[in-house]
C-alpha cells in the first residue's frame, strides 16, 4: 500500500522539470511513477476477486467449494476460473508494488538530501500502518493485510541495500524453502491421517488411548474443520456473521488473535508476502516495473510467465476436482502453488505493454487513480462489503452462492472506479492516504489540489530516474 515516490522522469513527452520541493514531504503528483501506480490499481480491484468468498461466505469455502457456496456448474466453473487467474496473483503484485513502494520512499529521500531522515519516516510510517491494519483487523474484517505487510515493511528497510541480483537470489531461497515446506507438511499431514484411522480403530476396540495419541487425534480434527467443517460448525459461523456488531467482533477477534500470534518465520503468510516485496525492490531497480526494456522482452516475460504459471495451476485444480477436493489432493498441490503465481508477471508484462504502446489509454489513467488511492479503495472495499454481508447490514452472508458473488465484485469495482479519478481531480491524496501522511510526517498536509492534475498516463523513461 506504500505510495511510490520518485523524481518527474527525464525525457517523458510533455514534461516540464518541477521545482525540487523539500526531501522532508510526501510526493508529488508529478513525482509519481504512473506504472507502479496502475499495476497497483489493477492488483488492488484483482484481490477482490478472492477475498469476496471470505466476505460472502465461511472461511473454509475461500479455497475449498465444497463446504459453501457450490462445488457443482457455474460455482465450480467460478472456482476454476479464480484459481487459475486470480488466486495468489494478484495478491503477489501488490506485494511486489508495495516492496518497490517502500525502496522508491527512501530512495528519493536520500537523493535529496534527507538520508539521515529516511529511517525516521520510514519506520514512523510504517508503524501508523500497523496500527491501521489492526484496527481494520478487529473492527472491520478479518482479512486484513495491511498489519502484515506493515511487519513486513519494518524488515525491509536494511535489505533495501541489496543488489537486484542478491534481491532475487534471496527470493529465490525463499521460493524453495516454501515449497520444500509445503511437501514436508504434505507428508507430515499423510502420516497424520494414517495415525488418525488407527486411532479411531482403536477407540472402536476400546482401548485408551495415550496422551499422544490424543493430542494427534485433536490436531487432525482441527484440520477437517479447517478444510471441510461439518454443518454445525458452518452455521455457527454463520450465526456469528448474522448476529449484532458485538457478538461478530468477539467471533472476529479471536480469529485475529490466532493470526496475527503466527510467527514472523512461518511460511504461511510471511514468507509468501517477503518474497514478492524482495522481488518488487529488484524491480524498480532494474526498471523492469517501469517499462525500461523494450517491448519485445514484456512480450517474452508475458509469454514465459503465462507458460509456467497457467499449465500447473490447471493441474492442479484438475487434480483437486479429480479427488473431490479432499484435503490430501489440497495438500499435495501446496508445492505448486508458487509456481502457478508465475501468472502474476505475465499481468505485470500486459500492463507495461498498454502502456508502452498507448493503447486502452483510458482504462490505465483510470486503473493509475485507483492505484494512487489504494490504501483509501481498499478500507473503502471492506466497508461496502461489510455493509451488503454482515448481520448489522443487509445480512446477505452466506446467502448467495459462488458465481453470485461476483455480481457484488462488479458493484464495487463501478463504486471505486468512479470515485477514485472524481476524488482526485480535486484532492492531492485519498482520505486515508491524507492522514497517513500527516501522521508520517507528523504535519498537516495539504489536502485540495491548487491546480487540476492527475496521474499522467506514460512510463518513466530511463531507469535511473528512479
Amino acid at each position: 500500500m506504500v505510495e511510490p515516490h520518485a523524481e518527474a522522469p527525464e525525457g517523458t513527452i510533455g514534461a516540464e522539470r518541477p521545482q525540487i520541493p523539500p526531501a522532508i514531504a510526501p510526493v508529488r503528483s508529478e513525482e509519481r511513477i504512473p506504472a507502479v501506480d496502475t499495476i497497483r490499481g489493477f492488483a488492488l480491484l484483482g484481490i477482490l476477486l478472492m477475498n469476496i468468498c471470505s466476505f460472502g461466505l465461511p472461511d473454509a469455502a475461500y479455497a475449498n467449494p465444497a463446504p459453501a457456496g457450490g462445488a457443482t456448474g457455474w460455482n465450480l466453473v467460478t472456482w476454476w476460473i479464480m484459481e487459475v487467474l486470480a488466486d495468489g496473483k494478484m495478491r503477489a503484485i501488490f506485494s511486489l508494488t508495495f516492496g518497490a513502494g517502500v525502496y522508491l520512499l527512501i530512495d528519493r529521500l536520500s537523493r535529496k538530501g534527507a538520508a539521515e531522515n529516511a529511517a525516521d519516516i520510514h519506520y514512523r510510517r510504517m508503524l501508523w500502518l500497523m496500527l491501521f491494519g489492526i484496527l481494520h483487523a478487529y473492527l472491520i474484517w478479518d482479512g486484513d493485510i495491511l498489519f502484515y505487510y506493515a511487519v513486513l515493511g519494518l524488515v525491509l528497510y536494511p535489505l533495501r541495500k541489496l543488489s537486484p541480483r542478491a534481491l532475487l537470489i534471496a527470493a529465490g531461497f525463499i521460493l524453495i524453502a516454501m515449497c520444500a515446506g509445503a511437501a514436508f507438511e504434505h507428508r507430515h499431514l499423510m502420516d497424520e491421517q494414517r495415525e488418525y484411522g488407527e486411532i479411531r480403530a482403536d477407540e472402536k476396540a476400546g482401548m485408551t488411548l495415550s496422551a499422544v495419541q490424543q493430542d494427534t487425534k485433536r490436531d487432525w480434527e482441527e484440520i477437517v474443520a479447517r478444510q471441510a467443517p461439518s454443518a454445525d460448525e458452518l452455521k455457527t459461523e454463520t450465526d456469528a456473521h448474522l448476529d449484532g456488531y458485538f457478538k461478530l467482533f468477539v467471533f472476529r477477534a479471536k480469529q485475529v488473535y490466532r493470526l496475527h500470534s503466527a510467527p514472523l518465520y512461518w511460511p504461511d503468510p510471511w514468507f509468501d508476502m517477503l518474497m514478492m516485496m524482495l522481488i518488487g525492490i529488484a524491480m524498480i531497480k532494474t526498471g523492469l516495473l517501469t517499462g525500461a526494456y523494450s517491448s519485445r522482452f514484456y512480450v517474452w516475460m508475458a509469454l514465459a510467465s503465462f507458460a509456467i504459471g497457467m499449465p500447473a495451476d490447471i493441474w492442479a485444480v484438475s487434480y483437486i476436482s479429480r479427488h473431490q477436493f479432499s484435503i490430501d489432493a489440497f495438500s499435495l498441490i501446496l508445492s505448486e502453488y508458487e509456481v502457478g503465481r508465475f501468472t502474476a508477471f505475465g499481468y505485470i508484462a500486459l500492463i507495461i505493454l498498454a502502456l508502452k504502446s498507448g493503447i486502452l489509454r483510458g482504462v490505465t489513467r483510470t486503473l493509475a487513480y485507483v492505484g494512487q488511492m489504494a490504501f483509501t479503495n481498499y478500507i473503502l472495499t471492506s466497508l461496502i462489503c461489510t455493509t451488503l454481508f454482515e448481520g448489522y447490514g443487509f445480512g446477505l452472508y452466506g446467502k448467495l452462492q459462488r458465481h453470485q458473488l461476483y455480481g457484488i465484485v462488479l458493484l464495487v469495482w463501478l463504486v471505486i472506479l468512479i470515485v477514485s479519478p472524481f476524488w482526485l481531480r480535486r484532492f492531492r491524496f485519498g482520505p486515508l492516504e491524507w492522514g497517513w501522511r500527516s501522521l508520517t510526517y507528523w504535519k498537516r498536509q495539504p489536502f485540495r489540489r491548487s491546480e487540476a492534475a492527475g496521474p499522467r498516463a506514460g512510463l518513466a523513461a530511463r531507469p535511473d530516474t528512479l
